[in-house]
C-alpha cells in the first residue's frame, strides 16, 4: 500500500498485532447480534499500545483511519482534509 513505516515488528514502525490461538478463535457475531468479540482472541495491540486485553476494550485509542499513501489519515473526532491540504 506505500505505507513505509509499517509492515515489520520494529522499533519506530507502527504495528497491530492481534494475539490469538488457532485451535480456539471462534467467530460470534451474527447478523443479528454484529458487534460481539470473537473468543480465543487474548490481546490486540495497535501502535505498541493494548487496546483489547482479553476480555475487555481498554481506554487506549492509538490507532488511525489510514486512506492510503496520497491521503491524509485523522486522528478519532477530526475532519479528514482536502489532498495536498498541510497535515497538522
Amino acid at each position: 500500500m506505500g505505507l513505509p513505516d509499517r509492515g515489520i515488528v520494529q522499533t519506530g514502525m507502527k504495528a497491530d498485532i492481534v494475539v490469538f490461538d488457532p485451535a480456539t478463535i471462534v467467530d460470534k457475531a451474527t447478523f443479528e447480534r454484529p458487534h460481539q468479540y470473537a473468543e480465543g482472541v487474548a490481546q490486540v495491540i495497535v501502535n505498541g499500545q493494548v487496546a483489547f486485553d482479553g476480555t475487555r476494550m481498554t481506554e487506549a485509542r492509538p490507532g488511525r483511519i489510514l486512506y492510503g499513501p496520497s491521503a491524509v489519515s485523522i486522528q478519532p473526532g477530526q475532519s479528514p482534509q482536502k489532498r495536498g491540504a498541510p497535515h497538522p
